[in-house]
């Protein structure tokens, strides 16, 4: 299957990078290069756009879709940026975008195991290495699988679908997405399961553990920053509302001064704030791009400018 990408709030991140013709831009998940390729189709032969990706399919995908423009594609985690960087001996960047979250492609290769409507072994592993979906959902325990589906999914049943996975693999492993949604659907109330699938949340959480998505979003954040130069430009586009949270706070925390109390006569701590943000509220998705687009629906764009 062809590693597609229809980018999402493209416009947006274009005009929120205000990518310049000799710049130097990372895409951190690069995926099918949907965002990357129309960065790379702005630059001339000075600029240059780096696309980063864990997946090597999409790694693969985007170097294809990239070749003859000003571009390369590492396969590595964003959260490795710094160091990609300084291997190629780049000091900084003038623009950095993260695309967060799960790729169509991926959603759509049943055997990667990622999705509830296919069934296929159950994996979810965006590098296609390290721990497994089936790992987590064999061996964790109760308390901690409780915590996943509850802390990563805001599972409100997360405690039943624990107890029913652990009475499940009982008698026998649980293997594929199949048997795990038919666990999901049985364990939740008969009128939830009417409201909407129940199990988008449960297979949501156990995709954030495997990949350890918060861990790599809160050190590529910091690694983000840490390559952007001054006037540099970092967007991010989340997906739900848990990474969203992060982002919000992390931005906050970099354009935020003095942190002395309110009754002190003057600043004693010295702080000053490290970046300006370009967006009180996050860019959401135009009418248009709703109607062309299912998975712009939930997506949220959050830009900042680094002092």
């Amino acid at each position: 299957m062809e590693f597609a990408h229809v980018p999402v709030l493209l416009h947006e991140v274009l005009e929120g990078l205000a990518v310049r013709p000799d710049g130097i831009y990372v895409d951190g998940t690069v995926g099918g290069a949907g965002h990357a390729r129309e960065i790379a189709l702005r630059l001339n032969n000075n600029g240059l756009l780096i696309g980063l990706d864990r997946d090597p399919d999409a790694a693969a995908a985007a170097a294809a879709r990239l070749a003859g423009l000003p571009a390369r594609v590492v396969r590595c985690n964003y959260s490795r940026m710094r160091e990609m960087l300084d291997e190629m001996g780049i000091e900084a960047a003038d623009g950095i975008l993260l695309d967060l979250g799960v790729s169509s492609h991926q959603l759509d290769e049943a055997e990667r195991g990622f999705s509830y409507h296919h069934d296929a072994p159950l994996d979810m592993r965006m590098s296609q290495e390290g721990i497994s979906a089936r790992d987590i959902v064999n061996d964790r325990d109760i308390r901690e699988l409780t915590a996943i589906l509850r802390d990563y999914g805001e599972e409100r049943f997360a405690s039943r679908i624990a107890a029913a996975i652990v009475r499940a693999r009982e008698q026998a492993p649980i293997e594929t997405t199949g048997q795990l949604a038919d666990l999901i659907c049985e364990a939740v109330p008969q009128k939830y399961r009417r409201e909407k699938n129940p199990c988008k949340r449960s297979f949501q959480a156990i995709r954030i553990a495997v990949n350890d998505e918060f861990g790599h979003l809160r050190r590529g954040l910091d690694a983000a920053f840490d390559c952007l130069r001054s006037g540099g430009r970092l967007a991010v586009i989340t997906f739900h509302s848990l990474e969203d949270r992060i982002v919000k706070q992390t931005f906050a925390g970099w354009c935020s001064g003095c942190i002395c109390p309110p009754d002190f006569p003057q600043c004693v701590c010295g702080r000053v704030p490290r970046a300006k943000l370009l967006t009180r509220k996050p860019i959401t998705a135009g009418e248009e791009e709703l109607r062309d687009n299912r998975r712009s629906r939930s997506a949220k764009l959050r830009l900042i400018e680094r002092s």
